[in-house]
């Protein structure tokens, strides 16, 4: 385990502050179906958490080789977490494939849970295994439970009459059932669910809970080897509330349908599938009932058109997409920054560039997302840093849609997505409303009457009498908004939609440092689902006495008013991102300012120890930049 035993309970469990566990093995062995329930029921049992499901973009790989191990981590603790931890202590590898691609991450020490039925001569070949790994000394350094998990499984659902390609389907329940019994899981939420899920086979479903029991009855019964033993991980002490699990696209969809009450509008959310984006578009199709119409159109850019003709209407109009899908969208943005419409964007970045590796997680939209489109066409773009936060900002993403009249693209990523945390639920009244205010009155209106103080246009729902009017992406006359080709026009039009957007940050809450001092040596700048790992490598860092500061942009175009001054005073600025180096360019960029990248384009969430080392590496060497501007 990752931390030290400090005593046992009385039943003679180990009580331990956090606990990393990888579930691996092959596609269709059902890893992320028994992450999730674990994750469940850890939350249920009252610990933080956080979760990192990693999986290939193959429907299905060939079977048994290294290019189809699918992969989840769940970091589970006493106490507030995070990240979903850098390092598995305890690995459950289904076949050698799952062994060969995650045994480099386990730490010497840590326990490994292996279906020794699937070490057979044929799957270590595929896995390109030339001795086995549990016989020649590999595994010497860790502690093992080696169990035939296939045999078994097949022997506890041997009563149901289901043949063995059937029967070992069950394995991932058995195994899910040996961790219930060695982490003090319930496994009541899962035979619930297994129940529900398979109301319509009650055999399948029967088979299944005899497997998660039996597998709990192996830990009970089994002589298990010196070094293992059965475990506790107490309650973590969070705010007192109603919690419960929640991805980030899950957070989206409930946030984008929760605006919708907030603003007393429907909302109409156009998408085309496309990973990690789609359970979006899955979530908001089960919420009907308040007043979401979900449509799949045939393409990215008739979702994206969907949704600009459905806030033309005076609805809430919304789309998602990610990785290629959002270079489709693009000419769309620019339709809907021509026509100032509020329009929703959510970008669920993934690796790139093109197709890229579709379930990879990467920041590397975020130029695109700023200025990636033709023309002057800037509009709003924010960036949640935990899937919880998903919520709001969506929230927050259609407040700022409407007020400004102006799209909004809210960057999320695949880390974030498909991620996991206990998530206290708000209550709808303590929740600020979004004021709406279509125009109604004829009298000196044209299409681009504006607010003198936000420069948004009027929003005219087509069909109110004496406001017939025609908006589209050609150039539009300010005083008019008649077609304009004059020049003197344009500049006045383009430089006022700037203006415009970047007046949103008059609206946007001061920058605050996360933790650490405003100024100092020091300041690590990150957005996005960087954030845990950050936070977590600038305590660590801290406890030891280095003066550094965390400084997360939440709000990343326009720019916090005072992030500017706040990042002027450290004398280092570290910027991490899972891209090449993007928002550390822009901050060279808006503020002159002499900060330095800090990249990982892998595929791969940042771990604390390299954040942790890079700050000391970075705090050791001299200084030779004193020019700094703010």
């Amino acid at each position: 385990m990752d931390t030290p035993v400090r005593s046992k309970d009385a039943d003679g469990r180990e009580i331990l502050d956090s606990v990393v566990i990888r579930f691996a093995g092959d596609s269709g062995d059902g890893m992320q179906l028994a992450g999730m329930q674990f994750t469940q029921t850890t939350a249920v049992a009252g610990n933080d958490l956080a979760t990192f499901p990693d999986f290939p973009a193959e429907i299905r790989a060939p079977a048994g080789t290294t290019f189809g191990v699918s992969g989840f981590q769940i970091h589970f603790a006493s106490h507030d977490v995070l990240t979903p931890g850098d390092e598995p202590d305890v690995l459950v590898a289904m076949n050698p494939a799952a062994l060969k691609v995650n045994l480099r991450d386990v730490p010497s020490g840590g326990l490994i849970i292996l279906n020794t039925g699937a070490f057979t001569p044929q799957n270590l070949k595929k896995a390109g295994y030339e001795k086995n790994p549990l016989e020649d000394g590999t595994l010497d350094p860790y502690r093992k439970l080696e169990i035939d998990v296939s045999k078994l499984v097949v022997a506890a659902v041997e009563p149901f009459g289901l043949g063995t390609k059937e029967a070992l389907r069950a394995k991932n329940v058995w195994t899910l059932g040996l961790l219930y019994w060695l982490f003090g899981r319930d496994r009541t939420p899962t035979i619930e669910w297994l129940k529900k899920k398979f109301a319509k086979r009650p055999d399948i479903a029967e088979a299944n809970i005899a497997a998660l029991n039996a597998g709990h009855v192996y830990g009970e019964t089994a002589e298990l080897p010196t070094g293992v033993a059965a475990y506790k991980i107490p309650k973590a002490d969070l705010p007192r509330g109603h919690y419960r699990n929640i991805t980030g696209n899950e957070a989206l969809a409930w946030g984008l349908a929760t605006a919708g009450r907030l603003a007393e509008l429907p909302v109409f959310y156009g998408s085309y599938p496309i990973t990690p984006a789609s359970s979006v578009l899955h979530s908001l199709a089960g919420l009907k009932h308040y007043g979401v119409t979900t449509f799949q159109a045939e393409d990215e850019i008739a979702a994206i058109c969907s949704a600009i003709g459905a806030s033309y209407a005076g609805i809430i109009g919304a789309t998602a997409t990610s990785g290629p899908g959002m270079a489709l969208k693009g000419e769309a943005m620019g339709l809907a920054i021509m026509t100032e419409l509020p329009l929703v964007i959510f970008d669920v970045q993934r690796a790139g560039p093109s197709t890229g590796m579709p379930t990879k997680t990467e920041q590397s939209d975020l130029f695109q997302a700023v200025w990636g489109r033709n023309g002057d066409a800037p509009l709003v773009v924010l960036a949640p840093a935990t899937p919880g936060e998903c919520f709001y900002m969506a929230i927050e993403a259609v407040r700022l849609a409407i007020k400004y009249m102006t799209p909004v693209i809210v960057l999320s990523d695949g880390y974030i997505a498909n991620g996991a945390e206990p998530w206290a639920i708000p209550s709808f009244a303590d929740l600020p409303k979004i004021p709406v205010a279509f125009r109604t009155d004829p009298a000196g209106f044209h299409p681009y009457v504006r607010d003198p103080e936000t420069l948004a246009r009027n929003w005219a729902k087509p069909g109110t009498p004496g406001l017939e009017h025609r908006i589209g992406g050609i150039e539009k006359n300010f005083a008019s908004g008649h077609i304009s080709y004059d020049p003197e026009n344009h500049q006045k039009m383009t430089k006022t939609r700037a203006d415009k957007v970047l007046g949103v940050a008059k609206d946007l809450p001061l920058q605050k440092v996360e933790i650490g001092n405003e100024r100092g040596k020091m300041v690590v700048v990150g957005w996005g689902s960087t954030y845990g790992s950050i936070h977590q490598a600038v305590r660590r860092a801290r406890k030891d006495g280095l003066d550094v500061s965390h400084v997360h942009v939440r709000h990343l175009w326009p720019l916090p008013s005072n992030l500017a001054d706040l990042l002027g005073g450290f004398e280092r600025v570290l910027v991490p991102e899972l891209n090449n180096g993007q928002l550390v360019r822009l901050l060279r960029a808006e503020y002159l300012i002499p900060a330095d990248p800090m990249d990982k384009i892998s595929g791969m969430p940042f771990r604390v120890a390299e954040l942790e080392q890079e700050i000391r590496v970075k705090l050791a060497a001299p200084l030779v930049r004193n020019n700094r501007l703010s």
